[in-house]
């Protein structure tokens, strides 16, 4: 299916576009992209054992779309076409249409529990400026202006690249040429792009990559380079991490792997091998002073900390539902010490929450009229996310201990006539609730925590938004930029003068 294909309306006539099924997303998959796993190249990631439980999650995210009675929130399109689209795809003017995007992020986040952080409303955080903020982009304004149409419109499915590889990190990224990606030629038709790219969440089930650059500032313009590559143009490749969701598809059954089977988003290697990339993709190219300050400038930073905590907030709200239930079985929910570990989890809860709120109803003015996440809101989101989930994890370990892992390899360990009798005796929970209650439980809440699954998770929402250092200086950066930092000394400076040497300078306090 073309990324560009129509539909025609309801009241017949023109045609307009409207956003993919999920049966169309699976098609739109079916291509000839180059995805490697355990040493081969996958025919069919719609089928292959390492995606095709995740591929059908994601589409269930599409039928949403077209799903009048299951209250997924959607608004008209902008474009002129007459259709309708995620909300968060479509610019925010008001307070009301950042609610609107935030309620429509936790629709879709609640249908995979918060476990899919790469859902096509991540990257809306950035395809939602374009239009607006097509200036920026200068000569490739109109590119600009298409993608932001064509997006909205099919609700299309990016991935992005913006991490080089971990390699001589000591050394200007300019210099490391046989490894990060730069433009090899300009052609008629186009750029071509060579190098690697760390690390491609999702990407092996998307419609297109978004390269660029997170890092230290370039100097050289082969260097300077954002662009969209449809995942199968020639000599885009895909090498792929071990898949949490085949083992468990070969080796088990989602009693026992419930998350790791079905929300599994492969992260991979992105190696782009002369890669033709056509001037219509490209954003920009060449203007190196442009180009460093595309994390500041395109909107995109803001943007991302409204879908993210929006998901966030929902894993969370999961995971204490599942930690509740789970300290009910082991009998320790009334302990004093595990019930105010408990009011933390459920502090953080309402934190993320709260952040959410804080973000849509008090957005800052932005280009043409639209508006950004609170900015505060955003800081604040920023470095608690990456504190915040280690110690949610932090305090299941600690408060659930042994109970985690007094558990039978499989479920088919119910199945067996020798040994069904001890585990119905031996591995119940409290309060009389039978053992496979008890089991399919803590295997749900293991599988959160404790696999590899689980341990990829923390790496994730501590690293996902750059280094802890990274984030915790773009916040310093963002006080000092808005003026917030010159703000917070003239405020203590105002204390400062209202005494000296001699006493209190205000009149008032005098004797």
């Amino acid at each position: 299916m073309s990324l560009t294909e129509t539909t025609t309306t309801a009241t017949g006539g023109a045609s307009a576009s409207r956003p993919l099924t999920g049966a169309e997303y699976i098609e739109s998959l079916r291509d000839d992209r180059e995805v490697y796993i355990y040493g081969e190249r996958v025919k069919d990631v719609t089928t292959h054992p390492a995606f095709k439980t995740p591929v059908r999650s994601m589409a269930r995210l599409y039928d949403a779309l077209h799903d009048r009675e299951g209250g997924m929130k959607v608004v008209p399109t902008d474009t002129g076409n007459g259709g309708y689209t995620h909300p968060f795809f479509k610019m925010a003017r008001s307070s009301d249409d950042l609610l609107d995007a935030r309620d429509a992020i936790a629709h879709w986040a609640r249908m995979t529990y918060g476990w899919m952080g790469r859902t096509p409303d991540y990257k809306a955080a950035f395809l939602g400026t374009l239009a607006v903020n097509d200036e920026f982009y200068g000569e490739y304004r109109i590119n600009a202006q298409r993608w932001y149409r064509e997006s909205q419109e099919k609700v299309l499915y990016w991935n992005h690249a913006l991490i080089n590889p971990p390699i001589d990190r000591n050394l200007p990224p300019d210099e490391i040429g046989d490894v990060f990606v730069h433009v090899e030629k300009e052609t008629d038709a186009g750029i071509v792009l060579s190098g690697a790219k760390v690390v491609a969440t999702g990407s092996a089930t998307t419609h297109m990559a978004f390269i660029a650059h997170a890092g230290a500032p370039v100097r050289d313009r082969k260097f300077a380079v954002v662009a969209g590559v449809e995942m199968n143009t020639p000599g885009v490749k895909l090498i792929s991490r071990t898949s949490y969701a085949q083992t468990a598809d070969t080796t088990s059954s989602p009693f026992d792997y419930p998350l790791s089977s079905r929300f599994d988003e492969n992260d991979a290697i992105l190696v782009l091998d002369k890669v033709l990339v056509p001037w219509e993709n490209v954003f920009l190219y060449g203007d190196v002073e442009q180009f460093n300050q595309f994390g500041v400038k395109s909107g995109f930073a803001a943007r991302l900390t409204l879908q993210g905590a929006t998901r966030l907030a929902v894993k969370v709200d999961f995971i204490a539902g599942l930690l509740l239930k789970s300290l009910e079985l082991t009998g320790t929910r009334d302990f004093r010490g595990v019930e105010a570990r408990l009011g933390e989890v459920l502090s953080w809860r309402s934190t993320f929450w709260a952040i959410t709120s804080e973000m849509a109803r008090n957005p800052e003015p932005w280009l043409g009229g639209s508006v950004q996440p609170n900015p505060d809101a955003v800081n604040s989101y920023r470095w608690l996310s990456m504190v915040g989930y280690a110690r949610i994890r932090e305090i299941v370990l600690q408060d659930l201990g042994s109970a985690l892992i007094y558990l039978p390899s499989s479920v088919k360990d119910f199945d067996s006539p020798d040994i069904r009798p001890y585990l119905d005796q031996y591995v119940r929970g409290s309060g009389g609730v039978d053992a496979e209650s008890r089991v399919k439980t803590l295997k749900l809440l293991w599988d959160a925590v404790g696999t590899e699954f689980g341990g990829r998770h923390e790496l994730y929402e501590r690293n996902y938004q750059g280094s802890h250092e990274q984030v915790r200086l773009l916040v310093a950066w963002d006080h000092a930029g808005r003026g917030t930092s010159k703000k917070l000394m003239e405020f203590a400076d105002q204390a400062m003068s209202e005494y000296d040497r001699d006493g209190w300078t205000l009149p008032e306090l005098r004797d």
